[in-house]
C-alpha cells in the first residue's frame, strides 16, 4: 500500500537529507517537511477536520524539532490523532531512549545516521499499525473517525492585563460545563498570583508546584495533587507561595495537560495575564485559546501586545485566538468590532455585560459558585460555554415532557353547554379592543426599535466610510452622507447624517424619524444613532 509520510525536522540540512532518502523508498509519498511543532500540529489538525483519510499514515519526528521537545510532541500527536503512527528519529539508540519513546506513544525509533533499509522497515510497520487503528476507529457504531473522542476539550483563559476578569470567566466556564453533566478539571496556571481557590472558598495544601519535580506524571500521581470541589470540579491550584511558581516549566505543564485531557471531558486553565513557559505550553496545546479584554484603550493595547507575543513565539496565531469582551456596555466607544480589527483575532459572539453589583457579594464571600441564575453575567458566561461547545446537550426533562402532554380528564368536565360557549364569545368581544390596542403599541415599539437599529447601522457605515476618506484626505463629509444614506431604506431616506472627527475617532450621527404604524407616516418622533471609528485604520497601538 502507499504510505503518506509527514517529516518534522527543525534543521534544514537534516530535512533535505531525510527528504532525499524518503524519495528512494518504494510505495512512499512524502509531504514537504515541516520545521517546528506548531506547524506540525496545525497541519494534522487541518487534515483531521476534513477526514481521517486526509491524515498521513506516518509522522517522522526528529529529536531536534522545536520549540516543543520531541517526546512531548509525540505524546500530543498520539493523544489528538491516535490513527497516526509516529516514529522518532534520534542519534541515541539506548534502551532508555527507546523506553521513553514507547511511553510517549511512538511506534518505533530510527537511529542516525539513517539507512534506507532501517527507515523503510520502521515506516511500513508504523503504517500497518495506523491502518489497523483506523479500521478499529471506524468500525464501531458512533465512533469518531478523526479520533477526537480520545481526549477532552482544553480551554485556556488569558487576561489581556490584570483585572480584566479572566479568573471569573474561567471559573464559570468550568461550572457551566460541570452543570451539564461533563467531567471538568480547572487548573490555576496563574502561578504567582492565582486566585481560583479564593473565588471558590477552598483551603488546600497540594498545588501544581508539587508536580514540578516529578519526571513522569501519571494519573495516580496527579490525583494526589487534585482537590475535588463541592461542585464536582477537579481543581489543580496555584501554589500559595508565589515564588514556587518558577518551579513549574513547560514540561510539567504539558504532562499535566496530557493526563487531564485523557481523564476529563473539559479542562479549563486560568493562565492569568503573565506569559511564562507553563502558560505558553498550555496556550499552544489548547483547543480554544480565550483572551479576555475590557472595552478600554489600555486593555485593547495590552491584548494587541499579547497576540503579537504569541505570534512571535509561534505559540498561537491571531486568527486562532478568540477574544472575549468583558464588562461590555451598549454604546461604548470601543466596541467588539473595533477590538477584532485592532487585535486581528476573532471576537466571541457572546459579550459579558458590566454588572459589578451582581458579582460583588459572591466575590467578597469567596463563593463565585453561588452567583444567582438570573445574573446577567452568569447567563452570558454560560452562553459563552455553549458557544465553545463545553456544555453537553441535556436530554428533555421527562417531567416537563409529561406536563406538556394533555391530561385526560372527566368527559363531563370537557364538554361545554351552549351557555358556556356564549359566555366565552361575550368575554372575547369585551377584550378584543384591548388586544388591538396592545398589538398596536407592540407594533409601534417594533418600529421604534427597528428605526434605532437602522440609525445605528447607518452611523456605523458612515463612520467607516468617513474614516477611509479622511485617511486619503478625501471628501470625508460626502463619503459619510453617501454611505449612511445607502444603508437606509427609502422610507427612512430623509435622515440627517453627519460626521466629525473627535480626537482619535471619527464620530457619525444619524438623526432618523420614527414612523407612525407605517413606514413613511411622520409622527414627529425621532431617534439618534451614533457610532465611532478609529482614525488611521483603528490602530490604537
Amino acid at each position: 500500500m502507499t504510505v503518506r509520510i509527514l517529516p518534522a525536522v527543525g534543521d534544514v540540512d537534516s530535512a533535505r537529507a531525510l527528504a532525499a532518502l524518503l524519495d528512494q523508498l518504494p510505495e512512499v509519498v512524502p509531504a514537504p517537511p515541516v520545521h517546528d511543532s506548531a506547524t506540525l500540529l496545525d497541519a494534522l489538525g487541518a487534515g483531521a477536520a476534513e477526514s481521517v483519510d486526509e491524515l498521513p499514515e506516518v509522522v517522522l519526528v526528529h529529536e531536534r524539532i522545536g520549540p516543543v521537545p520531541a517526546l512531548e510532541l509525540i505524546r500530543e500527536i498520539v493523544l489528538r490523532h491516535p490513527a497516526v503512527g509516529v516514529v522518532l528519529i534520534t542519534a541515541d539508540s539506548s534502551s532508555t531512549t527507546l523506553t521513553a519513546a514507547m511511553d510517549s506513544g511512538a511506534r518505533g525509533i530510527v537511529t542516525l545516521p539513517l539507512s534506507p533499509e532501517g527507515l523503510a522497515e520502521r515506516v511500513h510497520a508504523a503504517a500497518s499499525w495506523a491502518a489497523g487503528m483506523r479500521r478499529h476507529l471506524t468500525a464501531g457504531a458512533g465512533a469518531d473517525p478523526y479520533g477526537r473522542g480520545s481526549g477532552g476539550t482544553v480551554v485556556t483563559v488569558t487576561g489581556a492585563k490584570g483585572g480584566v476578569g479572566a479568573t471569573v470567566t474561567a471559573v464559570h466556564l468550568a461550572l457551566a460545563a460541570r452543570a451539564s453533566g461533563r467531567t471538568v478539571a480547572l487548573v490555576d496556571l496563574d502561578l504567582q498570583s492565582g486566585d481560583v481557590a479564593s473565588y471558590l472558598d477552598v483551603q488546600y495544601r497540594r498545588s501544581v508546584a508539587d508536580l514540578a519535580g516529578i519526571h513522569d506524571i501519571n494519573p495516580r500521581v496527579l490525583q494526589d495533587a487534585i482537590y475535588t470541589h463541592d461542585s464536582g470540579i477537579a481543581l489543580l491550584l496555584a501554589p500559595a507561595e508565589g515564588e514556587r511558581g518558577e518551579e513549574v516549566g513547560d514540561r510539567t505543564a504539558r504532562q499535566v495537560l496530557s493526563v487531564l485531557r485523557s481523564r476529563y471531558d473539559v479542562v479549563v486553565l486560568d493562565c492569568g495575564a503573565r506569559m511564562d513557559a507553563a502558560t505558553a505550553a498550555a496556550v499552544e496545546s489548547a483547543d480554544h485559546a480565550l483572551l479576555v479584554v475590557t472595552p478600554d484603550v489600555i486593555a485593547v493595547r495590552a491584548a494587541k501586545r499579547m497576540v503579537r507575543l504569541w505570534d512571535r513565539l509561534q505559540i498561537r496565531k491571531a486568527e486562532d485566538t478568540l477574544t472575549v469582551v468583558n464588562r461590555h456596555a451598549r454604546g461604548a466607544e470601543i466596541n467588539p468590532q473595533l477590538v477584532e480589527r485592532v487585535t486581528g483575532t476573532r471576537t466571541a459572539a457572546t459579550h459579558v455585560p458590566a454588572a459589578y453589583k451582581e458579582l460583588s457579594a459572591v466575590v467578597d464571600a469567596g463563593r463565585l459558585q453561588d452567583l444567582e441564575a438570573k445574573s446577567s453575567v452568569k447567563r452570558a458566561l454560560w452562553t459563552l460555554a455553549g458557544e465553545l461547545g463545553l456544555v453537553a446537550a441535556a436530554p428533555e426533562d421527562e417531567a416537563g415532557a409529561r406536563g406538556r402532554r394533555r391530561k385526560p380528564g372527566n368527559g363531563l368536565a370537557l364538554r361545554r353547554g351552549a351557555g358556556d360557549r356564549g359566555s366565552v364569545t361575550l368575554e372575547f368581544a369585551g377584550i378584543f379592543p384591548i388586544l388591538l390596542v396592545v398589538m398596536g403599541l407592540l407594533w409601534q415599539a417594533v418600529l421604534w426599535g427597528y428605526t434605532f437599529s437602522l440609525a445605528g447601522n447607518a452611523a456605523d457605515e458612515a463612520a467607516r466610510a468617513a474614516t477611509a476618506a479622511h485617511a486619503v484626505h478625501g471628501d470625508w463629509a460626502g463619503a459619510c452622507s453617501a454611505a449612511g444614506t445607502k444603508h437606509l431604506p427609502d422610507a427612512w431616506s430623509g435622515a440627517d447624517i453627519r460626521c466629525a472627527p473627535e480626537g482619535d475617532l471619527m464620530r457619525a450621527t444619524v438623526h432618523a424619524d420614527v414612523p407612525l404604524f407605517f413606514p413613511g407616516v411622520d409622527a414627529g418622533w425621532s431617534v439618534d444613532g451614533t457610532a465611532g471609528a478609529a482614525l488611521e485604520g483603528g490602530d490604537l497601538g
